[in-house]
């Protein structure tokens, strides 16, 4: 039992207010995703301010739970309220981040991966337990589609318009229709945004869950890129073909369970002139200084529920974690052979690591 004659009031408030606001939070949580499903977001944004009656004209939905659901978000601070006119309205701003998912500041994909990750806490909870693993493809599939729509905007905006242009060669090798394998490409969305930003290249995007890779390839047919996108089931200990002039990994050496022989496996199938582009999320080298990260709460939290088990569930079982920071990073890639490892595009990269590795 905890004493409460011996606890400072002050620190009791504290922490009971910041778990009434967690809890806040979380329970918002689902009307995010309602606003998705149902196309309130995008209505809001196209309507300016608006009466529940005038959003239930538009949308065919029932007055009274929309009216509820505005309240709700707008407490929630997604929404300005004009008490004098009693209408709701959807930033130009916010709209940018919850109405479209062709805005690079979009984040309304990441809502709907929360089903996954509280389908799957069970399970979780007892690889606790049990130290085992579980891999991506074992979790809900709501959290493969969450990554799916989270990363397209920002790898639309910058993963071939500023982060493969920033290593050295990159961007002429891909212009004069070079070659890119990607290594745990997931739904396969980095292997054909490159693909967009490089019509001459050619790309194979390898993952070694087989359900990832049929989704990829689906998404290549309707995106008319099979010609010259292609999707294997492969793991990164055995990586098809050689000469690629670039190997990259895209938010995935973390996840596999040997990081190190993967980067070798990397550094045997490159050509001898190649790069191997590692993507990872920004994370600092000592933990204290990621309390001021805004990513580390995400990142962390991912880490615990997905990626950490994903590594666990592999041979090796490294663990490294999705917050591993540049420093333990290149050491990594030193231990896998490379001599040479720059970090890149520093500036256009606010939530990630970047590195260029050379042999």
């Amino acid at each position: 039992m905890i004493d409460m004659t011996t606890l400072d009031p002050a620190k009791l408030e504290a922490a009971a207010g910041k778990t009434f606001a967690e809890l806040g939070v979380g329970v918002t949580g689902p009307l995010m995703v309602l606003g998705d499903r149902l196309g309130l977001w995008a209505a809001l944004a196209s309507s300016g301010p608006v009466t529940p009656a005038g959003l239930a004209e538009r949308t065919g939905l029932h007055e009274r739970y929309l009216r509820e659901w505005l309240r709700a978000v707008s407490v929630a601070g997604y929404l300005d309220y004009d008490p004098g006119a009693q209408t709701f309205t959807l930033s130009g701003e916010m709209a940018a981040v919850l109405a479209t998912d062709d805005s690079p500041a979009s984040m309304i994909g990441v809502f709907s991966g929360f089903i996954g990750l509280w389908a799957d806490l069970d399970r979780i909870e007892d690889l606790f337990r049990t130290g085992a693993g579980l891999s991506w493809g074992d979790h809900h599939p709501a959290l493969s589609a969450a990554q799916e729509r989270f990363t397209r905007p920002m790898y639309e905006a910058s993963l071939a318009k500023a982060w493969l242009p920033a290593a050295d060669g990159v961007d002429v090798a891909l212009r004069a229709g070079g070659s890119v394998l990607d290594i745990g490409c997931g739904y396969g969305v980095s292997t054909l945004v490159i693909a967009s930003g490089y019509p001459q290249a050619k790309l194979t995007g390898v993952d070694s869950d087989d359900g990832s890779v049929a989704h990829a390839r689906k998404a290549a047919a309707e995106a008319g890129l099979a010609q010259r996108v292609t999707f294997e089931v492969a793991d990164a200990s055995s990586l098809p073909g050689s000469g690629w002039d670039v190997a990259v990994f895209t938010d995935s050496l973390h996840d596999m369970g040997d990081p190190v022989g993967a980067l070798k496996e990397a550094q045997r199938v490159v050509a001898p002139s190649g790069t191997v582009l590692i993507i990872e999320p920004l994370a600092a080298d000592r933990f204290e200084d990621d309390f001021s990260n805004p990513y580390a709460r995400i990142g962390y939290a991912i880490s615990t529920m997905a990626c950490t088990p994903s590594s666990l569930s592999q041979p090796v079982g490294a663990a490294l974690g999705a917050m591993a920071g540049e420093a333990k990073l290149r050491e990594v890639a030193a231990a896998a052979g490379f001599e040479r490892v720059e970090r890149i595009a520093a500036d256009a990269a606010p939530f990630n690591i970047i590195l260029a590795a050379r042999p």
